[in-house]
């Protein structure tokens, strides 16, 4: 356990001044609103009763709702980590990683791909990450791309990151033009590699989908027997640990047991058995749950999740670090909020004011043994 801080924390008073004074404001004009809408139901004549207290009660409700969600705008906290005061490499915790997906026909079998890629370049000991794909199709493609994408991200994918420090560490959203920033000012040999690492990535997109158009390899199977492949294991003592670059975390596909008689439990299910799976193979302290779609867009996301769980201060009584989730694909003015801005830039920090943030299902590192006890366990659970 780390001695040193490895977080800070404020509240952020600009923020929480302006929010505190609009809260007032508006919380007198609901009551001048709910005068209004008293004093004519009781004491004006010429009022439809009924009509009139229906609209009272609707907007009493109403404001009742307003002054709970209130809460979440009163102590906005802020948080930084301190990742310098991080333990060496050797002291982390063994961090699984769970993927979960169910139909390639909903789910492109090639954006999952992509989001296994970004675990496995996740900036953390390879040999202490381990990343674990739950396919409740049991589809053949899913199986195959996975392998694919494992020979991908070995001999081209992650070399190519680590050497150049590449921060969008998903292929398909960095051979976009969200990622044309990362390319400004770099060198002839850098733009060469890059070439040659996108025609090795289409080639690789090429084979996946060219298997998953046979409608016999991507359709979902709902009665099928449990398969577990671990397609590398980072432990094999053959592997060659001089060279960073060809070092890589262990990858696991797991299909579990699906019956048509018997309820599954959708990803809850899927879940678990990623938990029992992973129990028994790698048995990680802590977890990171990722949808399908959902890559990691940081590969120091990690690190910065250890830097609260680690934190004497926080680790006794931390179950999970929830990361924000980011949209790249809204329209220009995003009128609906469909980035989900309010939540994330808003209620988060609020909820951590007051201690009580909420797990929003995906993006979140969590503490296992969380799930199986309580704070106060110490020496009953053992991870590896």
């Amino acid at each position: 356990m780390a001695t040193l801080s490895l977080h800070t924390s404020r509240v952020r008073q600009l923020h929480a001044t302006i929010n505190r004074i609009h809260i007032f404001l508006h919380f007198t004009a609901i009551l001048f609103l709910l005068y209004y809408r008293t004093t004519h139901l009781f004491y004006e004549k010429n009022v439809h009763t009924l009509a009139w207290a229906l609209i009272t009660t609707s907007e009493l409700i109403l404001a009742f709702i307003w002054v709970l969600t209130q809460a979440f705008r009163w102590r906005p906290l802020s948080r930084s980590v301190i990742p310098e005061n991080m333990p060496m490499d050797i002291e982390l915790p063994s961090l699984d990683v769970f993927v979960c997906t169910v139909d390639p026909k909903k789910e492109p079998t090639i954006e999952v791909m992509n989001t296994v890629i970004s675990a496995l370049a996740l900036d953390y000991p390879p040999e202490k990450l381990s990343v674990y794909l739950s396919d409740d199709g049991g589809s053949y493609v899913t199986l195959y791309a996975m392998k694919e994408a494992w020979s991908f991200a070995k001999s081209s994918w992650l070399p190519f990151c680590k050497k150049y420090g590449i921060r969008s560490r998903c292929p398909g959203p960095y051979f976009s033009s969200f990622a044309d920033a990362e390319r400004l000012l770099r060198s002839d040999e850098f733009r060469t590699e890059e070439e040659e690492i996108k025609a090795k990535y289409e080639e690789f997109k090429r084979k996946v989908e060219k298997v998953g158009g046979e409608d016999e390899n991507n359709r979902v199977v709902p009665d099928r027997h449990p398969h577990v492949e671990i397609i590398h294991d980072n432990k094999n003592k053959g592997e060659n640990v001089d060279e960073d670059q060809t070092k890589m975390p262990r990858l696991v596909y797991v299909s579990r047991e699906r019956r048509p008689s018997s309820p599954h439990h959708f990803k809850a299910g899927a879940l678990n058995i990623l938990l029992r799976v992973s129990g028994l193979i790698s048995n990680g302290p802590y977890l990171l749950v990722l949808d399908c779609d959902m890559y990691c867009n940081d590969p120091t996301s990690a690190r910065q999740a250890m830097c609260f769980h680690l934190d004497s201060q926080l680790s006794r009584s931390l179950a999970f670090v929830q990361f924000p989730q980011v949209f790249y694909n809204v329209s220009k003015n995003d009128i609906y909020d469909g980035q989900a801005r309010s939540a994330y830039k808003t209620k988060w920090q609020g909820m951590d004011g007051l201690r009580g943030p909420l797990l929003s299902g995906t993006g979140f590192y969590l503490k296992r043994k969380a799930l199986y006890g309580n704070p106060k366990q110490e020496g009953i659970i053992e991870f590896s």
